[in-house]
């Protein structure tokens, strides 16, 4: 099982056991990392065609050379997405990128054996969904005058409608003449009720409020 089924020289049927083999385990795959996550469709048809692709590749260079310098092109290439990932996206393109190598090297069985583990490792982190923000999490951001005092400004209206909050940057913006304060607060109630934002346009003029579940910075 462990065994490659490539010999010594490449065949017709070793080709198509890699190739399909690779195949079937990047659909599988793209199915597993969309699975209860918010992948985006080019994502998915990245990681079913990925590991055929680079199955192809290493099979052209196996014995050669060059190997070491394809398969270090081959994982550069996650540099070169267009959009910016997260970093579950990017394990996705790499856990990828080792199916190809491994089908490539004729390993179908340790590739299989491979995808099983990770992705049942995978299904369960969603199912359990290990490491996500609480649902009360929310990231405010608050633009108010140069004029006015920030530290205790909210505090009222925080511990009114939050849990627990944290001032985590201050920036100026528009030539200095507004204050952007970025927050990090646990709401008691698991939505933003409008009259803490109602509440917040009183104290700071009715400049920008922005309340989102993910901080643009947490992105990679």
């Amino acid at each position: 099982m462990f065994n490659s089924v490539i010999s010594t020289a490449l065949t017709l049927s070793s080709f198509l056991i890699c190739l399909f083999g690779a195949l079937v385990l990047g659909v599988l795959t793209a199915l597993v990392f969309s699975f209860r996550s918010r992948s985006s469709s080019s994502l998915t048809v990245a990681l079913a065609l990925l590991p055929p692709i680079v199955t192809l590749v290493i099979m052209m260079v196996n014995g050669s050379i060059g190997a070491g310098l394809a398969v270090a092109g081959t994982f550069s290439l996650v540099r070169f997405r267009s959009a910016p990932g997260t970093a579950k996206e990017i394990c996705g393109v790499f856990m990828a990128t080792a199916i190809g190598l491994a089908c490539g090297m004729g390993y179908v069985g340790v590739a299989a054996l491979f995808f099983l583990v990770m992705g049942l490792f995978v299904v369960a982190m969603n199912l359990l969904r290990l490491g996500e923000a609480s649902n009360s999490y929310r990231h405010l951001k608050i633009a108010i005058p140069e004029t006015l005092n920030y530290e205790d400004l909210f505090e009222d209206l925080f511990d009114q409608y939050t849990s627990r909050h944290e001032l985590t940057r201050v920036k100026t913006t528009n030539m200095g003449t507004l204050y952007e304060l970025n927050y990090d607060i646990f709401l008691k109630d698991k939505e933003v009720k409008k009259d803490f934002i109602d509440a917040i346009r009183c104290r700071n003029g009715n400049l920008n409020i922005v309340c989102s579940r993910r901080n643009e910075s947490e992105q990679l």
